[in-house]
């Protein structure tokens, strides 16, 4: 059996310890602020992730790009040239056209490779739901899947990836089209914060509305609890754009219930960032939709 490396996307937002304890292989992914270009890597060597979350607080304006067919051949070229294998798990197709780009450089690679396999999923998940079944592929690769079953596991579990997310700001969900700019007014005026999740074609809609910080936590909290499944085996992950203490909160709330087996907090990175702005919080766990 030839041996296999997982690959994923910038966008799965893992901390960089956890990347590096599984050889996850992340491609980078390219963040426009202000003009200036900058891809972002997990380990944040053009532009860190607290750089990013000032300059959109003191008014920059943030675009993202897509990989180009170009990145794609470079990354999966020099990983085939080492005799390795791939498992691609990618990006939601219904946020990106990221996995079908992807797709269409994996068939022109089989061709120059046609001893090596490239299997490609498209995760229907984004940012931490997406870290966290890359997460849990990765575990399953270190208890000895082939290719053939992690792929055929994944497939199976990425419909159990349960996001539940919520923003500050929805000025970022009023340009991404999320919202209207009505709703968008009202609910600045209002202090409403909306309750985001994914549907079955992996894209996102709005849950519920919801006034207040601390209601907010209560609701994400309990998500988890209805819907979660063999929590206490689980490792969720948390996410926040640049509010730690947030995070910290419903860490602590989930803790003192012994609902899971650990938590992990990471950072929200700059390609999501850009259309959830400063503020978003997240839990992202594996359970049943209600």
């Amino acid at each position: 059996m030839r041996e296999y490396v997982i690959v994923s996307d910038a966008t799965i937002d893992l901390p960089m310890e956890i990347i590096n304890q599984y050889d996850i292989r992340v491609i980078p992914m390219g963040v426009e602020i202000d003009n200036v270009t900058y891809s972002h890597y997990p380990d944040e060597r053009e532009l860190s992730i607290e750089d990013f979350y000032t300059k959109l607080k003191n008014g920059a304006v943030s675009h993202t790009t897509q990989i180009t067919p170009s990145i794609f051949m470079d990354f999966f070229g020099d990983i085939l040239k080492q005799g390795l294998d791939i498992l691609y798990i990618a990006f939601s197709s219904g946020l990106s056209g990221t996995y079908h780009t992807g797709q269409m450089v994996i068939r022109e690679l089989s061709e120059e490779f046609p001893e090596q396999k490239i299997i490609a999923i498209d995760s229907l998940c984004a940012s931490v739901g997406e870290g966290l079944l890359v997460l849990n592929a990765a575990m399953q690769k270190q208890k000895g899947m082939s290719l053939e079953e992690l792929s055929a596991w994944v497939m199976e579990k990425k419909h159990s990836a349960r996001h539940w997310f919520t923003v500050k700001d929805l000025f970022y969900l009023k340009r991404g089209g999320r919202i209207t700019s009505l709703e968008a007014m009202v609910g600045t005026a209002l202090k409403i914060r909306p309750i985001l999740t994914t549907d079955d074609c992996g894209k996102l809609t709005v849950n519920s509305k919801i006034r207040g910080s601390r209601a907010v936590i209560d609701f994400l909290l309990s998500k988890l609890e209805s819907e979660g499944e063999e929590l206490e085996e689980q490792t969720i992950i948390i996410g926040h754009g640049d509010d730690l203490a947030q995070a910290q909160e419903l860490e602590k709330l989930i803790r003192s219930r012994d609902l899971v087996k650990d938590v992990v907090i990471s950072k929200i990175g700059p390609v999501i960032g850009t259309h959830t702005g400063p503020g978003m919080l997240a839990v992202v766990f594996m359970g049943r939709k209600l």
